[in-house]
């Protein structure tokens, strides 16, 4: 089936349309302030309510439980780290489960596990209710000026229904079934992490021959080879931010995520499990929190490390 991308207009909300949000890190709380900004009804809990107080300020109905979210909402969001987070907010007295209500629709955001998804949205429907995997590719700055590109998986018309919603965050496409939205995502982040890895691999060839690495990086990331997130990131390699934009570790949790999902279709995957190895050094370095560019300090370190042993 291929993907009908949707056009850039955005059709008209009603303003009486209730969204919840599970979820307010980064990427979610940036999500439920793009929603609050169309002027609709967000209501809204997660681990911490600190990180939500600018979006209380800006008007979210704070919730103290993720079913109190699903009662109060007529479409429910959600954007947690991983599989084992989506569980939690899902089951139990407290949990998403627990509070859809017949008719319900639930857009999950996360990046996850095709498996796990398809399973909760099997439960979903058993409650009378409808699940989407909406999966992103972009970044906080993506995400707070509505430019992400959704990967949705799940039925035509849980998609129609909340087209207008997910034009407020970004450019949505139906991929195909339920998990198709995520396989997607996990082939899309195999190859993010492989040009990263690859990149620094290079610079650091070109550093250790006597080049200098800044000018040597800039030449790169404008050559043939210069993709749109190599451009954004080869400033960050020499110049890291404070807070990773992506980190090591959420890509590692995705890069093994895509062999898992690889393996159950047998579909070779040598370079992912090479960068898999990679975000492993980096972790055992105590990187894990930092940025994907500075995959090239990682090489740099492994590079060194003979040397040191000399």
């Amino acid at each position: 089936m291929s993907a009908s991308t949707t056009t850039a207009w955005e059709l008209p909300l009603s303003p009486d349309t209730t969204v919840g949000f599970v979820g307010l890190g980064r990427m979610g709380g940036a999500m439920a302030s793009r929603l609050l900004g169309a002027g609709l009804t967000v209501y809204g809990t997660s681990r911490s309510r600190d990180q939500a107080n600018d979006l209380i300020e800006s008007g979210l109905s704070w919730c103290g439980t993720s079913r109190e979210v699903a009662e109060q909402s007529g479409v429910i969001f959600s954007s947690i780290p991983d599989d084992q987070a989506l569980v939690a907010i899902a089951d139990g007295p407290d949990g998403v489960l627990a509070g859809l209500a017949d008719g319900g629709l639930w857009v999950e955001m996360s990046t996850v596990s095709p498996d796990t998804s398809q399973r909760l949205a099997s439960r979903v429907r058993e409650r009378g209710a409808e699940m989407l995997d909406a999966p992103v590719s972009g970044s906080v700055p993506q995400a707070r000026s509505g430019k992400l590109t959704i990967m949705v998986g799940g039925p035509d018309d849980a998609y129609a229904q909340v087209l207008p919603i997910l034009r407020r965050l970004g450019s949505p496409s139906h991929i195909g079934a339920n998990g198709h939205g995520l396989v997607l995502k996990l082939a899309i982040n195999i190859s993010l992490a492989v040009q990263m890895l690859a990149f620094a691999e290079g610079l650091v060839l070109a550093a250790r021959s006597g080049l200098d690495p800044e000018l040597a990086g800039g030449v790169m990331a404008q050559s043939a080879i210069g993709s749109p997130m190599l451009q954004i990131r080869e400033p960050l390699i020499f110049d890291p931010p404070a807070e990773a934009m992506f980190d090591m570790g959420f890509m590692r949790k995705d890069v093994r995520l895509a062999l898992e999902a690889a393996r159950a279709v047998n579909a070779p995957s040598p370079t992912a499990e090479r960068a898999v190895d990679v975000l492993e050094a980096a972790r055992t370095m105590g990187m894990e929190h930092r940025d994907i560019a500075e995959l090239y300090e990682v090489l740099e370190l492994q590079a060194a490390q003979p040397a040191r042993a000399s």
